[in-house]
C-alpha cells in the first residue's frame, strides 16, 4: 500500500484521482487559482503541477529538432523553446497553488524536469512526485527524485519492458520502493484503440507494483475501464473550459466530466468486489421468484400427477423444476388446490 501525505493508494481503496493542471493556467495566476478550486469541487484528489522553465527543458534554437514538424500534432510548427515558455507553471506561483489546493482539502504535488525543480519542490514539501513520460529514461532525475523517499508515480509512455525496469530498479536502488506506474499513450489526444488496457495485467505480473493509467483520451470511459483492470490511480488533464484554449486544452477535461469520472469511476472499484457464486446477501429476497414445482389444478387424494396438474412456475416455495420428471406420476396424500407448492410430503 503506497500512502501520499494521508491518502492510501491500492485496490483497496476507491481510485485515486489527480487534475493535471499543466499549462491550462494560460498564464494566469487567477485561473489556476480557479483551476484549484474546480479540481477540488470535481472530486479530485490531487491537483498536480509541472516544475520547469524553457530553459531546464531545452535549448533556445531552431536547429533541426527544436521545431515540431508533426502534421498530427497539436503543436506542429512550434519552437520547443517557445511552447515550455508558454506553458511552464513560474515557480513562484507554486507556493499560493499548493496553499489553496491545501485549505481546500486538495494533494498537490508536480512533475520535475530537471533536479533544480526537485530541490525547489523539496523546499514546498510536497507529498509525492510524478515522472513524466518522456522522463522515464532520465535515470539521474529519477534518482534525485528517489533519494526524497517520497512515493513516486511514473508515466511509462514509450519505455520498453527494459526501460521500465531500469527506472524502478533505479529508484529501489536509491532507496526507494514506493513506486506506482501508469499506464500512458503518449499522443495528446490519445484513442482507445492505442491505449490498450491489457497492458495493466501485463505491468503487474511483471513489476508487482501500484498500478494506473495516465490518460489522454477523451471522456472517461477508458479510465473507468483501467479501474476493473487494477488502476488504481487516475491521472487526466484538466481545464475550466476548452474553449478557452491553452496548450494543452483540447485534450483536457472540464469541470463536470471529472465530476462525472470521479462517480463512475468509484463505481467500476465498487464493483470489482470478490469472486462470488450462489446469489449474494442483497439478493437472497429474490430467491422465491425462481421456477419451482406447483399444483396447477385441483387434485383429489389418490390421483396422480400429471403435465395437466404438475407445472414449472414462479414463485420459487416448490420443488426445484429439477424434479419434474421423478414427481410425474407420484400419488398425492391429500386433496390440494391449485396454487400449493409441491413438497416431498405431500407424495404418497
Amino acid at each position: 500500500m503506497i500512502t501520499i501525505g494521508t491518502r492510501q493508494i491500492g485496490p483497496d481503496q476507491r481510485p485515486y484521482l489527480i487534475a493535471e493542471m499543466s499549462g491550462n493556467h494560460n498564464r494566469s495566476l487567477d485561473r489556476a487559482l480557479a483551476l484549484v478550486e474546480a479540481a477540488a469541487a470535481s472530486g479530485a484528489d490531487a491537483i498536480k503541477l509541472q516544475t520547469y522553465t524553457a530553459d531546464t527543458m531545452t535549448l533556445n534554437v531552431r536547429a533541426p529538432g527544436f521545431v515540431i514538424e508533426d502534421p498530427e500534432s497539436l503543436w506542429n510548427g512550434r519552437q520547443l523553446w517557445e511552447l515550455y515558455d508558454e506553458a511552464h507553471t513560474p515557480w513562484a506561483w507554486h507556493e499560493p497553488i499548493m496553499a489553496r489546493a491545501a485549505s481546500l482539502g486538495l494533494q498537490c504535488f508536480s512533475s520535475p524536469f530537471d533536479e533544480t525543480a526537485v530541490d525547489f519542490l523539496e523546499r514546498l514539501g510536497v507529498p509525492a512526485y510524478k515522472i513524466a513520460s518522456f522522463e522515464l529514461t532520465d535515470l539521474p532525475l529519477i534518482r534525485h527524485v528517489a533519494r526524497t523517499g517520497k512515493p513516486i508515480i511514473m508515466s511509462t509512455g514509450m519505455a520498453t519492458v527494459a526501460e521500465i525496469h531500469e527506472a524502478v530498479e533505479t529508484a529501489r536502488t536509491a532507496g526507494n520502493d514506493q513506486i506506482i506506474l501508469l499506464k500512458c499513450t503518449s499522443t495528446y489526444p490519445a484513442t482507445p484503440e492505442t491505449t490498450h488496457l491489457s497492458t495493466l495485467a501485463a505491468m503487474r505480473d511483471t513489476f508487482g507494483l501500484t498500478l494506473g493509467l495516465s490518460d489522454h483520451t477523451m471522456g472517461c470511459g477508458v479510465a473507468v475501464a483501467s479501474v476493473a483492470l487494477g488502476a488504481c490511480v487516475i491521472e487526466k488533464h484538466f481545464t475550466l473550459r476548452r474553449a478557452d484554449g491553452g496548450v494543452d486544452s483540447a485534450f483536457s477535461m472540464e469541470p463536470e466530466e471529472f465530476a462525472r469520472l470521479r462517480t463512475e469511476a468509484d463505481r467500476a472499484w465498487q464493483a470489482i468486489g470478490q469472486v462470488t457464486f450462489g446469489g449474494t446477501p442483497a439478493e437472497d429476497r429474490n430467491r422465491e421468484f425462481r421456477r419451482s414445482l406447483y399444483v396447477s389444478r385441483d387434485m383429489a387424494a389418490g390421483e396422480a400427477f400429471t403435465k395437466d396438474n404438475l407445472r414449472i412456475i414462479r414463485p420459487g416455495f416448490g420443488l426445484a423444476p429439477k424434479f419434474y420428471a421423478e414427481v410425474l406420476g407420484r400419488i398425492v396424500k391429500a386433496d390440494l388446490t391449485a396454487g400449493t407448492p409441491v413438497s416431498w410430503d405431500l407424495l404418497d
